[in-house]
């Protein structure tokens, strides 16, 4: 009964913490305030209104109450008025608001988003706060930091970037700035450096306190599963050119095989003994040849599950993985476990430096820092169940400046991927020739390719934008609203750039040109696995009450259908185009999508609840880092357990010198014995299913390892510290790590690296489905 009544009351508070759209009747008194107020503001000079700012911020150390929430309204919209030449509408200012209030806020596309945001970040800094603002990618950081910077002086606020080419001179510079705009994996990338930082005055980041996430369900959802990471090099990687050359020989369904969800390979019998036969009559399966096997394994897996175009490009003589989730690269982003290296012997490219991992943050590790945190998006309402059980985030859905007009029609449903694409190719030249703008949203490079050289075939000029040119992606579809355009673009690549009717240097004429046909259309090639992706992409068409259309072409024989459907069957023969009329068909691609989302979910679910208690754990060891890196700590804890030499060592060494290197003895203990315990906890990863396949609880197993290797690790610091300390030779001069065997990495680099090394149980549930399915099929058709 207890536990129905928990169930109950967490339900019932979900409901109540649904999102909602924003009731403006609690914010009409402020804005008719804040427009009373604007009257006055408008009178004063530019000088006089950096003034009132800084009174304002003089009065707001613990906060705005009402008058300085008017107040900063009033200020900020004369300043973007003057500075940008846009007077923030009234539900920019709500946004800005509900911001300040700690939430997530949903604006549609074209609905200012970013005046927003650099409001709620300059109302935030006006309270003595230091703001991080989260985005997406380098462009969107700087390009943002510069373009709201005219603001923000003239609310006497200072603003920064930093990005990929940034300093440590510049980076410390922009994080003391009042707000600091930077890619979400650059700040973590920072935050593990300045983990590894031997001295004070190294460091780059300050205390976090305010963090400001644009694009928040990107970067709080789809980019929660990919790990940032920090590790020191060791030598080059270990990709197997012999056995990437033997690989490439074997055929599917004779010498491997795959799975349906084309996750897993493996060697048939015929294929181990032709690849056993080709090594030189090795035996793959005895201990003797476990690491030729390992190379094997990655090679098969790189060959017959990673598709060159879709997976990753090959571009300047090296592999760059491709951001899933966005259709760019993926930048720093790496295959662990010798991965990497196969598909660079695949490509027949030198292999790239490996290394050990150092340390990683997750992005719930990273936003959890911060002591304040909102973000915004045009897509917050999918997520708001993640977002408030990841990250105690609530979502407020501010209503847009003008009605949405954009007619979105009902998919498009086909027999076959050909179909499919061929009927795209015909709508396309068929609205083209009115004049009307199209934008094509494809699932890979690959396919952004194909399509446009069918449009070409046509007669149709396209321009494609894909991981292979991303660099110019803010131009290219900046231009997609413009008058004839064709832009044929991969997943979201380009997201955060405005596409206004009749292209960015068009006129009010060639507005009017292309309202009139219809505004921009766009057209997706297939849905995404998440329902929330496609109204991103329809999301281009329609801003600030634009007229604009969408459609979505897919068929019964794509990637989602046949992973999460595979018993998707149509309801009715399809006519001579292969189109599907019935309602059966579009309701199997929505239930596919569907099982998509709930698997990805889970996934998420899971692997959060496994990196809860390496985030506590690391919390516990950096806590313990950050006194000794700041204080004496070192130098106390030594002398206490060695006080005979301690005060030998005293006589002829100055006591700074001491500190300094027991602080560096200590620090490179930590950062040690640190790695070793992930790597530890790597291991137990890898090797959990097989407790589950025990009848063995994973997450119970793994907290029991993870605790039980913890235990006792400061303690074990302290212990090697004394060792080292004993054996060196410490002078006046101080002491030569390296002489004393404690050699740091050479050099350290930054990647990401998709990590989910747990099955779900949504995965494993859908596994068994689909292998009961199978069964019937071969079932029905042997009788």
């Amino acid at each position: 009964m207890a536990a129905f009544l928990t169930r109950f009351k967490s339900g019932f508070q979900r409901l109540l913490e649904r999102p909602s759209t924003v009731d403006l009747k609690k914010y009409q008194e402020v804005l008719t305030s804040i427009e009373w107020r604007e009257e006055r503001v408008a009178k004063l000079t530019d000088e006089e209104l950096t003034e009132a700012a800084a009174e304002l911020r003089a009065k707001s150390t613990k906060g705005f109450d009402a008058h300085g929430s008017v107040e900063l309204c009033a200020l900020g919209r004369e300043a973007a008025r003057r500075a940008l030449d846009q007077r923030p509408y009234d539900m920019q200012l709500v946004g800005a608001l509900e911001l300040l209030l700690g939430r997530v806020v949903e604006m549609g596309t074209g609905e200012g988003k970013t005046l927003a945001g650099a409001l709620a970040a300059a109302g935030y800094a006006l309270q003595g706060r230091s703001v991080h603002v989260m985005s997406v990618n380098d462009y969107l950081a700087r390009r943002d930091a510069e373009w709201m910077r005219p603001v923000y002086e003239l609310l006497g606020v200072s603003v920064g970037w930093v990005d990929q080419e940034s300093s440590p001179e510049d980076r410390r510079a922009a994080y003391a700035r009042d707000v600091t705009y930077g890619a979400v994996s650059e700040i973590g990338f920072d935050v593990l450096r300045d983990r590894l930082g031997t001295d004070p005055d190294e460091l780059v980041q300050p205390a976090p306190d305010v963090a400001l996430i644009d694009e928040a369900d990107s970067v709080l959802v789809d980019e929660a599963r990919v790990p940032l990471v920090m590790a020191g090099s060791t030598d080059e990687g270990h990709g197997d050119p012999e056995v990437a050359q033997v690989v490439r020989t074997l055929r599917p369904g004779q010498h491997y095989e795959r799975d349906e969800d084309n996750r897993n390979a493996w060697l048939t019998s015929r294929g181990a003994k032709l690849v056993e036969k080709a090594l030189g009559d090795i035996d793959l399966y005895s201990g003797d040849h476990s690491d030729r096997l390992a190379a094997v394994n990655a090679a098969l897996h790189a060959q017959a599950l990673l598709q060159r175009d879709v997976d990753y490009i090959v571009r300047d003589g090296k592999v760059h993985l491709i951001n899933t989730s966005r259709g760019r690269i993926a930048l720093l982003q790496r295959w662990p476990d010798g991965l990497q290296a196969a598909v660079e012997a695949k490509e027949r490219l030198a292999p790239t430096e490996s290394g050990e991992v150092l340390d990683s943050i997750s992005v719930q590790g990273l936003v959890g820092r911060y002591q304040r945190v909102c973000g915004m998006t045009g897509t917050a309402q999918a997520v708001a169940e993640q977002l408030r059980e990841f990250y105690e985030l609530k979502v407020s859905v501010i209503p847009p400046n003008k009605p949405c007009v954009r007619e979105d029609e009902a998919d498009r449903i086909y027999d076959t991927v050909e179909a499919k694409e061929a009927a795209l190719v015909k709508e396309i030249v068929a609205q083209h020739e009115t004049g009307r703008p199209i934008l094509v949203g494809t699932m890979d490079v690959a396919e952004s390719e194909r399509i446009a050289e069918k449009l070409t075939a046509a007669g149709v000029e396209s321009v494609v934008l894909n991981a292979k040119n991303d660099a110019e992606e803010a131009a290219i579809v900046a231009e997609a609203g413009a008058l004839d355009a064709v832009t044929v673009s991969t997943q979201m690549a380009g997201r955060g750039t405005d596409i206004r009717l009749g292209g960015a240097e068009g006129d009010e004429t060639d507005h009017d040109k292309v309202a009139e046909l219809g505004g921009l259309y766009v057209m997706g090639c297939g849905h995404y696995p998440s329902s929330r992706l496609d109204n991103q992409l329809r999301g281009r068409s329609g801003r600030q009450g634009d007229p604009g259309g969408s459609v979505v072409f897919a068929s019964l024989t794509d990637d989602l259908t046949t992973q999460y459907a595979p018993d998707a069957t149509a309801g009715a023969e399809p006519d001579d185009d292969g189109r599907y009329q019935d309602v059966t068909s579009r309701r199997y691609v929505e239930h596919a999508q569907k099982v998509a989302e709930g698997v990805n979910l889970d996934i998420h679910r899971n692997t959060w609840r496994y990196t809860r208690l390496i985030e506590h754990q690391r919390a516990i060891v950096l806590a313990y880092r950050d006194d000794v890196l700041r204080t004496d700590l070192a130098a106390k804890q030594l002398a206490e357990r060695l006080p005979e030499l301690w005060e030998k060592l005293g006589k002829d060494v100055d006591e700074d010198v001491l500190e300094r290197v027991a602080r560096q003895v200590v620090l490179f203990h930590i950062d040690t014995r640190w790695a070793q315990h992930l790597a530890f906890l790597s291991d137990v990863r890898e090797t959990i299913h097989l407790r589950a396949l025990a009848r063995e609880t994973p997450i119970d197993e793994f907290h029991r390892a993870a605790i039980a290797e913890f235990r006792g690790l400061l303690k074990g610091i302290t212990d090697l510290a004394v060792e080292t300390v004993e054996e060196a030779e410490i002078t006046a001069a101080g002491i030569d790590l390296e002489t004393a065997g404690l050699r740091r990495p050479t050099s350290t680099w930054t990647y990401l690296v998709h990590d989910n090394p747990f099955d779900s149980d949504a995965e494993q549930a859908l596994q068994r489905v689909r292998a009961s399915l199978r069964k019937v099929k071969a079932a029905k058709a042997s009788s």
